[in-house]
C-alpha cells in the first residue's frame, strides 16, 4: 500500500506544480494587459478554474498523501535531518500557495496593483524551492 500511496503522492505533486508554475504566469499577463477588459475576462476565467480544479485538488493530494507517507513511515525522522529540512521547505512552499490564492482573489476583483515585474520574480520561487525539496529528497545530504 505504501508505494500506491508514494506513486499517488508524486502525481499529486506534479499536477500541484504545475499549478504553480503556471497560475504565477497567468498573474503575469493578467497584470501586463490591465487596459484589455475582454482579455483580463478570459485570463480570471483561467485563472480561477486553474485554481479551484486542479490546484485545491492537487494541493490536498499531495499534503495528505504526503502525510500518510510519513505516518506510515514514522522512521524517516530518524534518517537524519533532510525531512525535517524538507518539511520546512514544503511549509515556505504551502506559505506561497496560499498567497498565490489570494493575489488571485484580488485580481479576480481589480484590487491588486502589483506590477507585471512583479509575477514574473514571484513565479520562480516554487522552481527555486522545488530544486530544494527534490534535492533533500533524493540525495538525503543530512
Amino acid at each position: 500500500m505504501y508505494l500506491w500511496i508514494k506513486a499517488l503522492h508524486i502525481m499529486s505533486v506534479i499536477s500541484w506544480f504545475a499549478v504553480l508554475f503556471y497560475l504565477p504566469r497567468l498573474f503575469v499577463y493578467h497584470a501586463e494587459n490591465r487596459d484589455k477588459k475582454e482579455f483580463v475576462s478570459v485570463v480570471k476565467i483561467m485563472e480561477y478554474k486553474l485554481h479551484k480544479y486542479i490546484g485545491i485538488p492537487a494541493f490536498w493530494g499531495t499534503v495528505i498523501t504526503g502525510s500518510l507517507l510519513i505516518v506510515m513511515n514514522p522512521d524517516l525522522f530518524k534518517s537524519g535531518g533532510w525531512l525535517h529540512a524538507k518539511l520546512l521547505f514544503v511549509s515556505l512552499l504551502i506559505g506561497y500557495y496560499i498567497y498565490t490564492a489570494v493575489l488571485r482573489r484580488k485580481l479576480e476583483a481589480d484590487q491588486c496593483d502589483r506590477s507585471g515585474k512583479f509575477f514574473r520574480m514571484y513565479n520562480e520561487i516554487p522552481t527555486i524551492l522545488m530544486i530544494i525539496i527534490v534535492s533533500l529528497a533524493v540525495v538525503k545530504p543530512f
